[in-house]
């Protein structure tokens, strides 16, 4: 695909989110998600602040879940670079989320627990950016196994899955011609 409005300037900034599963325990893994901005010239702010060349945000987000049942088991959070001392206040904003189930309506969620004043819109950005690679870690673990696909996990994946996207809507190709693998009880 080429478009006419490519850009003919010189690059402003780079947001990147990146987003890793690891094994931890065999029945957990470790989610891992980093955003970071990068700005390519000064910025000059309203307030008449000045913000150097550089870095403007880099967060990392660890997760702990158990693959199983998809619960949020522990949390870590580290702030390396912030534009202005305050967002530091913002490290334990998530902790909330510790306990949580990953599955339909998660995002709605950890907004009302840690959105708006409460917290700090690029900490839920880059979280919910690493929920659904939750899902890819937890499938890429128990596709390992040849047996690890039972009828309990396949519920855990109807319950989660079913009508969170197109492919998965409950009505669609994929779904109906596996519907009695993904039958609910």
């Amino acid at each position: 695909m080429q478009t006419n409005w490519a850009s003919k300037g010189r690059k402003l900034h780079t947001r990147t989110i990146e987003v890793s599963s690891s094994e931890y325990d065999g029945q957990r893994i470790v989610v891992e998600g980093f955003l970071r901005d990068d700005r390519f010239q000064d910025s000059h702010t309203i307030t008449g602040e000045t913000f150097p060349r550089g870095v403007i945000h880099h967060m990392v987000i660890r997760l702990l879940v158990n693959a199983s049942d998809f619960v949020i088991e522990d949390i870590d959070v580290d702030l390396a670079a912030v534009p202005r001392e305050v967002c530091k206040e913002t490290i334990h904003c998530l902790a909330a989320i510790k306990g949580l189930t990953i599955a339909r309506g998660f995002s709605a969620k950890v907004k009302k627990l840690a959105g708006g004043v409460k917290g700090c819109t690029h900490l839920l950005e880059l979280l919910t950016a690493m929920t659904p690679a939750a899902f890819q870690g937890i499938a890429s673990l128990r596709s390992q196994i040849p047996s690890g696909y039972d009828a309990d996990h396949a519920k855990i994946v109807s319950k989660y899955l079913l009508n969170t996207c197109h492919a998965w809507r409950e009505d669609g190709p994929f779904v109906q011609k596996h519907k009695d693998l993904f039958k609910q009880k």
